[in-house]
C-alpha cells in the first residue's frame, strides 16, 4: 500500500506563486499515471495536471501555461509549480498516482 503526502499548500496573493508536493511511501517508478486534481466545496473533483511514466504531460485549459507537472522518481515525489495564481485556483489539492491512490489533500487560496 503507498502513501501520498501533499505538501506546500497555503495562502497567496493573486500573481504569486506556490509549489506543491507530493511524497510517495514507495516507489513511484512504476506508476504509470501521477498527477494533481483539485476540488472546490459544492463542486466534484476535477483534473489539474497529470504525467504519464514517460513524462507525457496533460493539463486543465484554465491552468495551461501557468503550471506545470513534474516526477521525480529518484526521490519519489511529484510535483507541481503554480504560477500567475488567480482565485479561481483556490481549493483542495490532491495527488493521485496509478488512479488507484490518493492523498489526503493541501489547502490552496489565492487571495485577490
Amino acid at each position: 500500500q503507498v502513501q501520498l503526502v501533499e505538501s506546500g499548500g497555503g495562502l497567496v496573493q493573486a500573481g504569486g506563486s506556490l509549489r506543491l508536493s507530493c511524497a510517495a511511501s514507495g516507489s513511484i517508478f512504476s506508476f504509470d499515471i501521477m498527477g494533481w486534481y483539485r476540488q472546490v466545496p459544492g463542486k466534484q473533483r476535477e483534473l489539474v495536471a497529470v504525467i504519464t511514466s514517460a513524462g507525457r504531460t496533460t493539463y486543465a485549459d484554465s491552468v495551461k501555461g501557468r503550471f506545470a507537472i513534474s516526477r521525480d522518481n529518484a526521490q519519489n515525489t511529484l510535483y507541481l509549480q503554480m504560477n500567475s495564481l488567480k482565485p479561481e485556483d483556490t481549493g483542495v489539492y490532491y495527488c493521485m498516482a496509478a488512479r488507484d491512490y490518493w492523498g489526503q489533500g493541501t489547502h490552496v487560496t489565492v487571495s485577490s
